[in-house]
């Protein structure tokens, strides 16, 4: 029973740290920057759940929700490269290229959260993603220091889903680790001013 316990604590944490602040695209607070998280390429187009979360991006921006969207995933190898995907499908769905800022070292939720607040000066934000990364999502930005809301994105339950959702019970495990550890990223590297130009170019 303690073993059992133990094993769900993670989980437990990751549902009591979001439990205020998941919003939808129209109940979603205001705020500067939507962080949106990859989730694969295929045949160099995002996915249809990167797309769900692109689109989502994308409607906050229309409404006014948020001004910039910090594009965040992998670009470890010259043939994949999950940022400029992402960035490609949102200008096709109209947001505008100078509001979007790329972060080609979001190699996993926590180097993701901590590189959007260390390496681009992001204080507040809405992240977007699927449902059942949501809530991990907004629990390791939390206590990387980035004040979040969560905008979870439904998706039908195919058997992607279900591995999700299976995959976040193992990955809460690492995001208590994460939290209470806090390792440096992958890749660090030096602050990057994409976000503040952006913001200031609507100031202009």
């Amino acid at each position: 029973m303690a073993a059992c316990v133990l094993a769900l604590l993670p989980s437990a944490w990751t549902h009591a740290s979001a439990a205020d602040r998941l919003r939808t695209t129209a109940d979603a607070p205001a705020a500067d920057v939507a962080v949106v998280f990859g989730a694969g390429l295929w045949r160099g187009r995002p996915t249809p759940y990167l797309a769900d979360r692109l689109d989502a991006a994308a409607e906050l921006y229309r409404t006014g929700k948020v001004r910039v969207v910090l594009v965040t995933g992998d670009n470890s190898r010259k043939e994949y490269d999950e940022p400029d995907a992402m960035r490609r499908y949102l200008t096709e769905h109209g947001v505008p290229d100078t509001q979007i800022v790329s972060d080609y070292a979001g190699f996993d939720t926590w180097d993701s959260c901590v590189r959007a607040k260390e390496i681009f000066g992001v204080e507040r934000a809405v992240l977007v993603t699927q449902g059942f990364h949501i809530r991990r999502a907004v629990a390791l930005c939390q206590a990387a220091g980035l004040d979040s809301y969560g905008v979870g994105v439904a998706d039908v339950h195919d058997a992607t889903w279900y591995y999700g959702q299976t995959r976040e019970f193992f990955a809460s495990g690492k995001a208590a680790l994460d939290a209470a550890l806090k390792p440096s990223p992958r890749f660090l590297g030096p602050k990057e001013e994409g976000v503040t130009r952006a913001l200031a170019a609507l100031a202009d």
